[in-house]
């Protein structure tokens, strides 16, 4: 027994250093300090029939003296229709408007150094015609835009991809006169349609413009954590996530379904909490499952651990990208709420009976919203109603 005694201070000593390890391993693991930002993006009409979609990015190196290389960086558009895209034609171009270089009119990227603190801009541009007799009006969607672009510096060479979503088509917004109310338990519930949101979207525009004629005081705006997380931003392909040894072991124990279940998913929560605390999280939950107490791995890892959804846990075209839970959605709701003059809520519904209110303004009815919710208005398909609106009977 005293030998034992003895190498439990040191099996600590050991494990400690362990985390220790793989947290020195983890903040040290190659990255590159580039950021690359969508302004807003305008689609007109071309002459002779199309359409034609054009903004600009901007790539910003915040690092203090860290120069970055980008030796290239290509478009590649896809539509998204209501049919049949075979007669719809795509011709996309990136043009170069760096601030201390000509601007090409080839349109070649040449190989740019953004240097610490400073950034470089390129305009994308992408034509979209139809054969003759197609309707694009009514055969189009939404034009997903990924930029995939090289960093290359100290760290090595890597491979990014961002992806930007510009609607071509918005329904038009709720009118009191013809909102299709549901009735539920001591309330009635109004799904919102919106267009297929993104990073390009004002969450307050969005809200006021699709819910805004049909508020009424004493009501409750809700919306899906996954569509407030895409407007943030907080989605990547999985080609960007470098996977760790940790992270191909401790996935494989998680049940098929769950978004940790891959190396790319786990990976993405050790990013966000480090690989200490997941590690920790992990041992602990599983000692706690095995005497009967479970969920205490989400409990321990953080909220994010239950809110990521891997690939094809969204709608395309975010179904091949990894969508993380938003950000400070407590924030939002309280100033969303300031600005629409109702209760505003961040909520996670499935189809299984489950709601949880991430975040609510102050004032919020959480029980009425967890009986309205209940029957899933918004749907887990393709409805593109991200609002619901709540109102008590």
């Amino acid at each position: 027994m005293p030998l034992l005694l003895r190498l439990i201070p040191i099996a600590l000593l050991l494990f400690g250093l362990l985390l220790l390890v793989l947290e020195l391993r983890h903040r040290l693991r190659p990255s590159s300090p580039l950021r690359l930002h969508a302004s807003p993006f305008s689609v007109e009409p071309l002459s002779g029939g199309g359409l034609l979609v054009s903004g600009e990015i901007t790539i910003s190196n915040p690092h203090r003296s860290m120069e970055v290389f980008v030796p290239e960086l290509e478009l590649r558009p896809t539509l998204l229709g209501r049919g049949d895209l075979a007669g719809v034609s795509l011709r996309s171009a990136v043009t170069a408007l760096h601030p201390d270089e000509e601007e090409r009119p080839d349109g070649y990227w040449a190989a740019y150094i953004v240097k610490g603190r400073k950034s470089t801009r390129a305009r994308l541009t992408v034509e979209i015609r139809g054969e003759a007799g197609v309707d694009l009006q009514a055969l189009l969607d939404t034009l997903w835009l990924e930029v995939l672009w090289v960093n290359y510096g100290p760290f090595g060479r890597l491979q990014q991809r961002d992806g930007i979503l510009i609607p071509l088509r918005r329904p038009e917004p709720q009118q009191a006169a013809t909102a299709s109310w549901r009735s539920g338990e001591r309330c009635r519930v109004l799904p919102v349609r919106t267009h297929l949101l993104g990073t390009l979207d004002d969450p307050e525009q969005v809200l006021r413009h699709y819910a805004g004629p049909v508020l009424q005081s004493g009501d409750v705006l809700t919306i899906g954590e996954t569509p407030l997380a895409v407007i943030q931003g907080r989605y990547h392909h999985p080609q960007t996530v470098q996977p760790s040894a940790l992270a191909r072991l401790l996935c494989r124990v998680f049940h098929p379904t769950s978004s940790l279940a891959t190396a790319c998913g786990m990976q993405t929560l050790i990013d966000l909490v480090g690989p200490a605390r997941v590690l920790c999280a992990w041992l602990a939950g599983t000692a706690l499952k095995l005497v009967g107490s479970k969920g205490w791995f989400y409990r321990l890892a953080g909220d994010q651990a239950r809110l990521i959804d891997d690939v094809t846990g969204t709608t395309p075209p975010y179904d091949q990208t990894i969508v993380l839970g938003p950000d400070r959605p407590e924030a939002f709701c309280e100033q969303m709420a300031q600005a629409l003059g109702v209760a505003v809520a961040v909520v996670d519904v499935n189809d299984l009976g489950r709601v949880k209110v991430l975040a609510s303004s102050r004032g919020c009815d959480e029980q009425l919203l967890e009986r309205a919710l209940r029957p899933n208005p918004a749907g887990n398909a393709n409805e593109r109603t991200p609002l619901v609106l709540v109102r008590p009977a």
